[in-house]
């Protein structure tokens, strides 16, 4: 029997392979020359004048996904995200945006990528402080040419989608740092973009003011499941909304994998570093941290679904003072005692089933 179109994989919304972007004197040279290539960052401004900011990345971005490229500053984080539009251009190497060719799209097609099939929310709000919020949020509408009247009623919609209701008539310079970036946030969704781009939008803010903005950058992938992708630099904001994160490092890339993947195990002593003060508990699930399930066991008592946080667990196994079973499509698969939770806590890993090896985290990157 042939195989069906259900049955194949669905196309990413992005397919990045062998990216590169150099700046510098003939830049174009350097992803070509595998001795160029091979040089460290120091070494090879020394020789060329060239630094490459991102070197020979590769990974996909899936449907629906929110995707966390993270790293420190001049890792190249930002300038990744740019190459995705082409706000910069890439030196070398394939990108794909639904399959299609985004290096080879003409200005026209590379126009309509930008105002409607992606929208990027900045560290900087960039608001019009003569517009009012309904107005600033329109924008993107407006340079689409929608009629006023209609994408006024968009602004006005979008405005309370991102919890501004009854501000829409102020004017930036009224409203505090996190409603001006609620605002820049309600741009981008007014477009209607398939994916959005944010580049440390955050970073800027007061603690709680961020924590807020995270919950709603969550909220709102709840309920629209829509394609994000975000840039930070903050270990704790990549691990809260991920569900993969794209750790990078002098324009490469270090690990990718998911929050669980990342802090269980760290690909090398970069990550192990960055992950160290990370409270496992938080991130790792039951699924990672049981053991096999024996005959004194039993079949009853209570359960856990796979994908419980062991912090969770903790708090079931201290309520119930039992051990408990861990049960996936009606079967038990393992179960949870003190030991296991203690493990997790004290970073003494159990998982010996290649779930999370960095050498697979490696591997995807590739895929």
């Amino acid at each position: 029997m042939s195989e069906t179109h259900e049955s194949a994989p669905a196309t990413p919304v992005f397919s990045v392979r062998n990216l590169w972007k150099v700046f510098g004197p003939k830049a174009h040279r350097v992803p070509g020359d595998k001795e160029l290539a091979g040089l460290s960052a120091a070494e090879l401004t020394k020789r060329t004048g060239c630094t490459a900011a991102v070197r020979d990345v590769s990974f996909d971005v899936r449907k629906g996904e929110v995707f966390v490229v993270m790293g420190l500053s001049g890792s190249g984080k930002s300038t990744l995200v740019r190459c995705l539009t082409r706000l910069i251009e890439p030196t070398a190497g394939v990108l794909e945006m639904d399959g299609e060719d985004v290096r080879a799209m003409d200005k026209h097609r590379l126009r309509e990528l930008r105002r409607h099939r992606t929208a990027m929310v900045f560290q900087n709000f960039g608001l019009l402080p003569h517009r009012t919020v309904t107005d600033n949020v329109a924008y993107g509408l407006e340079i689409q040419g929608m009629s006023k009247q209609e994408r006024r009623a968009k602004g006005t919609e979008m405005v309370e989608k991102v919890g501004l209701e009854g501000l829409g008539d102020r004017r930036p310079v009224q409203l505090s740092g996190g409603q001006q970036q609620r605002v820049g946030l309600a741009r981008a969704l007014a477009v209607d973009p398939e994916v959005l781009l944010f580049d440390e939008p955050f970073s800027a803010l007061d603690p709680l003011i961020r924590r807020d903005m995270q919950e709603e950058v969550i909220r709102l992938h709840r309920e629209e499941g829509r394609t994000m992708i975000f840039i930070t630099h903050d270990l704790s904001e990549a691990l809260r909304l991920g569900d993969r994160i794209l750790l990078m490092r002098d324009g490469e890339i270090v690990q990718l994998g998911t929050p669980e993947e990342i802090v269980a195990n760290p690909a090398d002593d970069y990550v192990r570093d960055f992950v160290r003060d990370v409270p496992r508990e938080q991130v790792i699930s039951v699924r990672r941290a049981m053991r096999p399930a024996e005959k004194a066991d039993g079949d009853n008592g209570a359960e856990l679904s796979p994908d419980t946080l062991v912090s969770d667990a903790i708090e079931a196994v201290a309520r119930s003072g039992e051990n408990l079973r861990v049960v996936d499509d009606g079967r038990t698969i393992g179960v949870i005692d003190h030991a296991c939770l203690l493990n997790v806590v004290a970073g003494i890993d159990g998982d010996d089933d290649g779930e999370g090896d960095p050498g697979k985290d490696k591997e995807v990157a590739a895929v």
